[in-house]
């Protein structure tokens, strides 16, 4: 659980900054320029391998907490389906973006919340669990901080189209190729 943990610090730690202290952030990224943007990478990368590493590891001695009913992997299941397409959205300007202003984080809340309600062991919770936090932190900021401009696509018509069909395949493989392969588990039965 500590390398979970760990990855955890880093990589939401490093996603918090511009939460706790977004002049600071400022400062130091125009100050370092490309090399801001190289450290914080770095980071985050760092912090995601070993959240992966340290969720492997986590799963390995599991603590049960709740056991959630079999129904609740259904549940899950239509929760998932708008989190691509709401992912896939914050990057491609349109009416799914304006509509809901931080699609991402929204689709972070929902794929935590998702997972906490199928899933009742120790290091589910501490890792879908810290995600909300960190989202629901992440969206509140916003009543105080300005909001950078994030790279994306140009806006088109087409946008929330290509959103919606992309992250609905996206979907579709993950559920039922890709988790099992990456996660381990069968997120329905076949």
């Amino acid at each position: 659980m500590t390398y979970l943990v760990l990855g955890l610090v880093l990589f939401l730690g490093v996603h918090s900054i511009s939460i706790v202290a977004p002049a600071w952030r400022d400062r130091t990224a125009a100050r370092l320029g490309n090399a801001w943007r190289g450290l914080y990478s770095l980071i985050t990368i760092a912090g995601f391998v070993i959240i992966i590493w340290g969720y492997g590891i986590a799963r390995q001695n599991p603590v049960l907490l709740y056991a959630p009913p079999a129904w609740t992997h259904y549940v899950t299941a239509v929760l998932m389906l708008p989190v691509f397409t709401l992912f896939l959205a914050a990057y491609l300007p349109g009416r799914i973006k304006n509509t809901f202003k931080h699609p991402m984080l929204l689709s972070v809340m929902i794929w935590a919340v998702a997972h906490l309600i199928a899933t009742g062991m120790l290091a589910n919770a501490v890792l879908f669990g810290s995600f909300l936090v960190w989202a629901i932190a992440d969206r509140m900021s916003f009543r105080w901080r300005t909001q950078r401009a994030i790279p994306m696509a140009p806006s088109m018509k087409l946008n929330d189209g290509i959103a919606i069909v992309a992250g609905l395949a996206i979907y579709v493989v993950f559920e039922h190729w890709l988790h099992v392969r990456w996660i381990g588990v069968q997120p329905l039965p076949m």
